[in-house]
């Protein structure tokens, strides 16, 4: 016969296990995306000073744009960064996207060389996931646009998406692909991260524009169009202030113009996610740009510590249960 006091140390070992369990499997995820800038090739020793970015991250998957040949013997950035951490990578027919990650790799996807690869991955406890590596049209800056044209109408700046660049349609190509993809329907999350080229209409808001010299309220499409599509941007969700927290990635590296004025500064390199519910949600807890101390402007460039012209975002993710039933 079970006793009372067997059933309350049997709940108590259950409950204890349970608790166990969810610690064991709730390590936090880090995904870092980062255009490293011509293959880290304009900065002396630039491969190992973003390797030695990578490893103090603590990242689990690197979203990586312009990792292209590194000059002289060695390979492609995130193939030979692999190779370093005895990682994985997925680089397929990309001259500079890449997806470097310690997960498993189980799927790999192409959309574009230029604009789009990703993976399907499974972590350390078997939870899956999706991760993509872009990169948009770097032409017409709409906030360099706005500082060379203060008087333009915002019909005019927003033809920097639309008109003067090929965004916001390799955007809307890119939410195509992953609809017919069916990625955007599976139960399991979907990170979309790289170099948007482009501002958030998060940012470009009343209140920013009051803060910064060279940004309107505008409804920026690219931004807008991600957030149709079911995305979350994973900087905002942490930090929804754009004026205490501006985030800005573009650039810590050319921060004046030859006359030494003052260039926009600009949060154009994002993570944006996807999570259903009936399955392990993430949830964006933290958020940072690296690098965090921005170096002296009279420091040339082949000497500087950061290695690209772009800051790196790292993410921190916490994994949640699901909140419905399937």
């Amino acid at each position: 016969m079970i006793t009372r006091s067997c059933i309350l140390a049997l709940g108590l070992f259950l409950v204890c296990s349970f608790h166990r369990a969810l610690a064991e499997n709730n390590d936090p995820l880090r995904v870092l995306v980062w255009n490293v800038w011509h293959g880290t090739n304009d900065v002396e020793q630039g491969p190992e000073k973003a390797l030695a970015l990578i490893k103090q991250s603590k990242a689990d998957i690197c979203l990586l744009q312009e990792s292209y040949d590194i000059n002289g013997e060695r390979p492609r950035f995130g193939p030979w960064a692999a190779s370093q951490l005895k990682w994985n990578h997925w680089q397929s027919k990309s001259p500079h996207l890449c997806v470097l990650t310690r997960f498993t790799i189980k799927k790999t996807f192409f959309h574009h060389p230029w604009h789009a690869v990703g993976t399907e991955l499974e972590d350390d406890h078997g939870r899956t996931l999706h991760a993509l590596s872009i990169w948009l049209d770097y032409r017409s800056n709409i906030a360099t646009y706005l500082k060379d044209h203060p008087d333009a109408s915002d019909k005019d700046l927003l033809l920097s998406e639309s008109s003067r660049s090929k965004r916001l349609k390799q955007c809307q190509e890119i939410i195509k692909f992953l609809e017919s993809s069916s990625l955007t329907k599976l139960n399991t999350p979907l990170l979309v991260g790289g170099d948007w080229n482009c501002p958030s209409h998060l940012d470009w808001t009343t209140q920013t524009t009051a803060a910064f010299k060279t940004r309107r309220p505008l409804q920026l499409p690219v931004s807008i169009a991600m957030h149709e599509a079911g995305f979350s941007d994973t900087y905002r969700s942490v930090h929804p202030n754009p004026v205490s927290h501006p985030g800005n990635t573009w650039s810590p590296l050319f921060r004046q113009d030859k006359e030494g004025n003052p260039l926009p500064m600009n949060r154009i390199d994002r993570l944006y996610y996807k999570s259903n519910a009936t399955r392990p949600l993430l949830k964006p807890i933290r958020a940072t740009v690296f690098p965090e101390q921005l170096e002296d402007n009279a420091t040339p460039i082949k000497k500087r510590l950061f290695p690209s012209d772009h800051a790196a975002v790292l993410i921190e993710f916490e994994w949640q249960p699901a909140t419905t039933k399937k």
